[in-house]
């Protein structure tokens, strides 16, 4: 068995250059382990002494002979490897600086993971990965929004938004909007149903027996909908449904109704309906604000429950099962309720 290595002598400042590699938590494994050999060597140890540690007398050899040519330059890999697998504050910044700040060279329109760690030569996507989950950002998303070119904008949304917070006393609060072209669509081929395993299947091919829309009004305080089909939406066909959602209402009843700027909204024919009834308000959304309308989620939820989904055979059938849906949501309806941090901030 080999005697303690009495080679290698170490001067102050290689050994806490040494000392320094050991005890770095976030440095490379590998070069720490090295300098340990070499630090235990030079106090000493024997050969047998590090293999007791789990090392070889091969590794022990090579090292102790990379440092005896150069020293502690010696202890760092002749080839470049991998880079350090360690995701430092630095290079954190660095990758989301990248990320907000440049595009790719190939013209693509954001990063990938992939992508942008070959960018900036990282050993491994999962940096970016890591990076940008800390961050909250997400690249591959893009979200839509439509801003309102109204002067009118604060003015109507505090008026909608008053209506929510504190409707007038002794008055029922609508949302009305039309859903239009609702296409009635059948399916060529068989529904293939869930099962274990395996997801609903819809054949591609489809037959379609037209259109139709829908006009709904929730209680903004119950939850109800108040809903009729139309073949189309014109004025006629709004000043129809209004007159049945008036008819819902004691006829002392003060009704306000949140609408958009729809151009049937506003013809003659619904002035002088407004005329006869006094005591009914309209109250219109800013242009390019339907997120302002309750109704919309309604909207949103039949959307998904049956017609997105629906096979339906004619127009009778899509609406005979419109209403049905329509009756047993008012079975046990509930308001939407919003909340507002601060309704006292001003509205940009």
């Amino acid at each position: 068995m080999p005697q303690p290595s009495t080679d290698i002598v170490l001067t102050t400042e290689e050994r806490e250059t040494l000392t320094a590699l050991m005890r770095a938590g976030r440095g490379r494994a590998d070069l720490a382990k090295r300098a340990r050999i070499i630090v235990r060597l030079a106090d000493g140890a024997s050969y047998a002494d590090l293999i007791r540690l789990g090392e070889s007398s091969r590794t022990i050899a090579k090292w102790k002979q990379r440092f005896l040519n150069a020293r502690v330059a010696g202890l760092h890999g002749r080839y470049r490897g991998n880079t350090p697998t360690v995701l430092t504050p630095a290079l954190e910044a660095r990758i989301l600086a990248w990320t907000t700040q440049k595009t790719p060279a190939n013209g693509a329109t954001q990063w990938s993971t992939r992508s942008l760690a070959k960018a900036l030569r990282l050993s491994s996507h999962t940096f970016v990965q890591r990076a940008w989950k800390r961050a909250g950002l997400q690249p591959h998303r893009l979200e839509r929004y439509m801003r309102s070119t109204d002067p009118d904008f604060e003015t109507k949304a505090a008026d909608v938004i008053g209506l929510y917070l504190k409707p007038p006393q002794h008055a029922v609060v609508f949302c009305l909007d039309e859903k239009t072209a609702i296409q009635v669509l059948d399916r060529v081929d068989p529904r293939l149903p869930l099962s274990p395993g395996r997801a609903e299947r819809h054949g591609f091919e489809y037959k379609r027996h037209g259109t139709l829309s829908l006009y709904a009004a929730l209680n903004t305080h119950t939850g109800e909908v108040v809903g009729q089909t139309a073949a189309r939406h014109t004025s006629a066909d709004f000043l129809a449904f209004l007159q049945q959602v008036v008819d819902t209402q004691s006829v002392r009843q003060e009704i306000h109704i949140i609408l958009d700027n729809l151009s049937t909204h506003k013809t003659q024919a619904v002035r002088s309906f407004l005329a006869a009834h006094p005591r009914v308000h309209l109250h219109f959304t800013p242009t390019y604000s339907s997120w302002l309308n309750q109704v919309e989620i309604w909207f949103a939820k039949i959307e998904r429950d049956i017609l997105a989904r629906g096979i339906f055979t004619s127009l009778p059938d899509l609406r005979r099962k419109i209403m049905k849906y329509i009756r047993q949501h008012n079975k046990d309806p509930k308001p939407i309720r919003w909340t507002y941090a601060d309704p006292s901030r001003r509205i940009a």
